[in-house]
């Protein structure tokens, strides 16, 4: 393989362990030579896994490449400590070629290390070392001469020359351990440097496995113990929608659940307030989780709503301290704060709870502090945690350069940092909705009576950071609060809500049984009803407003023949949003719909008998039932799933923020479905 293939592979096999580093964290490298694209001589390459990058999905994209004679002569330029972040900004005037990805902060220490190949990565093993008050003598006991100690220095040029002196002194060494943050490791060819990255991140395991005290964090307090599994969800879906109103108290956030063991083990411990307390090391870690996070003293069996008042307090001391936290340490050249409010919340007996401005940052928020508990527990293990100072914290944390990283971030999505919940999403209307809005930025989840149906489209539709199935019959109080229930463990709430499930029997009076009638009214008046009901209540807990859309009908306001249970329905659910959206202002909710006509391409309800009973009807053939809707409407246009799918974003984005109560006819044009 050629030298690129090796430093890509390489990469993956180290980015697919998580033991080996956390997500987009470390970096890897490889020199060598590639021909000038102007003279055509062979120059000297070093190829390093640019800014942002995952290891384990790195390609060839994802790599800088530098000329390493202009990215070495920068030593003989560097003004010193006080002016390095000067130096980034140079990297860009060493880069080879065209393309390729942004230079991230290591990059010095990559192209200065004497070494064909290096790995810089954050295993929790290397961390609990590096935040070790111990960590030399622990490096010395462990490694002897193999791996040498580098005091904290913050990520930059000096560090590159600090660990190329290290490797130019230490001929024996295969890599270091970097105080307060992770590890670095070399070789002269690929297979080599992994295997010298894996003897230190295996080594710092066989230590810890070997010498660690048992029980770092101290006995269990028996009121933080963990509840059971079915109480504890139960717990976390009643509290995530009032923690995540207010962790977006500042910015609207995505939220994210965690009740692992070690997390459970760890918010059970006598220790906990004390280590949370100490807040994150690494600098991967607290980028995402801040400082330290919100932790709550009160017993996992505690009443709800004692453990929500003790939330609000926590909550409201968490935002002073971190403010004092930031005029300690801001200069007149710091960033502006970027929000007071915590990104991860210890909940005793419960769980995590974690916060993003997207579905992925949340979830990598809580992976990190995951981390983080790791390195804790190692660290008390064998020695004393002890992180790196908290004006150091603050020097990562508002960096210009980091300011620089999220400037350079793609603008928001006008959904983004909201959640929708769409009934009967898994084909139609429903899908085409859920589709709408996942587009659009939200976070989506997929509720239809068919479970597996659900599960379909919303892989359709994105990953779990985007999309989730879930089965719900509406009908059913307990399935639609578990629907609500998945919605607040996945996302952390709900703010937008669709009620689309429906179905459709066409008959004349006569022939209409009691059956009939109690089914269209318990999927769609009942059903509607109830979701409503729930989504409110978890909205009002939330506190951000919200969204409730129906999708009515054009039966809802025009009498036509054979449809006295449909239409009698659809009327229930047009004044259902009327009489909610004078009830739900107060609350920030705006309650519309969407009268749609002839929807006839992709419907479930045309599909499963409707259809054919409508062609009747009307006296045409089943497959002309579109084209006949179309053309008895003004505009001759056939009306789509996706159609309505675009009103029911005009109703939900962000242009009609004043408007509730309204109907919007989906119809192409029906005087016939006019609002009067």
């Amino acid at each position: 393989m050629s030298t690129v293939d090796d430093l890509v592979t390489r990469s993956n096999r180290l980015g697919a362990d998580k033991r080996n580093t956390n997500f987009a964290g470390g970096n890897t490298s490889a020199k060598g030579t590639g021909p000038d694209p102007v003279t055509g001589g062979d120059v000297d390459l070093l190829w390093v896994k640019g800014s942002g990058g995952d290891l384990g999905t790195l390609t060839e994209a994802g790599l800088a490449v530098l000329r390493l004679d202009r990215l070495r002569a920068m030593a003989d330029t560097y003004p010193g400590v006080d002016a390095e972040d000067e130096m980034v900004a140079r990297f860009d005037y060493c880069l080879h070629g065209r393309g390729g990805a942004a230079p991230s902060i290591d990059t010095a220490m990559h192209g200065l290390v004497d070494a064909a190949h290096v790995d810089h990565l954050h295993p929790d093993s290397g961390i609990a070392f590096a935040t070790a008050a111990d960590g030399p003598a622990l490096t010395r006991e462990c490694f002897g001469d193999r791996v040498v100690w580098v005091p904290w220095r913050r990520p930059g040029f000096q560090l590159g020359l600090d660990i190329a002196a290290v490797k130019a002194a230490n001929p024996q060494a295969i890599g270091c351990i970097l105080g307060g943050h992770g590890i670095t490791a070399w070789g002269d060819t690929s297979e080599a440097c992994e295997a010298n990255s894996l003897e230190i991140i295996r080594g710092c395991e066989a230590y810890l496995a070997a010498h660690g005290d048992p029980a770092p964090f101290g006995a269990t307090v028996d009121r933080w113990a963990p509840l059971a599994e079915a109480a504890r969800r139960e717990r976390a879906a009643a509290l995530a929608p009032v923690i995540r109103g207010l962790a977006s108290t500042d910015h609207r956030q995505v939220g994210h659940f965690t009740d692992s063991p070690e997390v459970l083990d760890f918010l059970a411990s006598e220790r906990l307030p004390e280590l949370a307390a100490l807040g994150t090391s690494c600098p991967d870690h607290f980028l995402r989780t801040k400082v330290r996070p919100l932790v709550l003293e009160t017993g996992a069996g505690d009443p709800l709503d004692d453990v929500i008042a003790h939330l609000t307090e926590r909550h409201a001391a968490y935002r002073e301290d971190y403010r004092a936290y930031y005029e300690r340490y801001a200069t007149a050249d710091s960033p502006a704060i970027r929000g007071a409010d915590p990104a991860i919340v210890l909940v005793p007996g419960v769980g995590m709870f974690s916060f993003g401005a997207d579905k992925q940052t949340a979830r990598v928020a809580g992976e990190f502090y995951v981390n983080a508990i790791n390195v804790m527990r190692g660290a008390e293990a064998v020695s004393t945690y002890r992180p790196i100072e908290e004006s150091e914290k603050f020097r990562i944390e508002y960096w210009s350069l980091e300011e620089a990283k999220l400037r350079r971030r793609p603008r928001p999505k006008p959904l983004a940092g909201r959640v929708a919940l769409v009934t009967g999403a898994a084909g139609g209307i429903g899908r085409a909705t859920a589709e709408r809005l996942a587009a659009e930025g939200a976070c989506v989840v997929v509720a239809d009576l068919d479970a597996d149906k659900a599960a379909a489209a919303a892989a359709g539709i994105g990953g779990p950071d985007v999309a989730i199935g879930v089965a719900c019959d509406v009908t059913d109080e307990h399935a639609v609060t578990a629907a609500l229930d998945a919605a607040a463990l996945a996302f952390g709430g709900v703010d937008l809500v669709v009620n689309n499930a429906g179905l459709s029997l066409s008959k004349p009076l006569l022939d209409t049984t009691a059956a009939d009638w109690d089914l269209q009214h318990d999927v769609m008046a009942k059903g509607s009803f109830l979701v409503s009901r729930e989504a409110a209540r978890l909205m009002i807990a939330q506190g951000l407003g919200g969204d409730i859309v129906y999708i009515a009908s054009k039966n809802s306001v025009f009498a036509g023949p054979n449809n006295i249970a449909y239409s009698a329905t659809k009327a229930d659910q047009a004044h259902q949003v009327r009489l909610l959206a004078a009830e739900l202002g107060e609350h920030g909710i705006r309650v519309n719909g969407v009268n749609p006509d002839g929807v006839v391409r992709g419907s479930g309800i045309f599909a499963s008998g409707w259809g054919a009973e409508r062609a009747a009807v009307y006296g045409v053939k089943e497959e002309e039932l579109g084209r006949y809707y179309a053309g008895r409407t003004l505009l001759k246009r056939e009306v789509l799933p996706s159609s309505v799918a675009d009103a029911v974003y005009a109703l939900v984005g962000p242009d009609l923020g004043l408007t509730t109560g309204v109907h919007i006819p989906v119809d192409s044009g029906n005087p016939q479905g006019f609002l009067r």
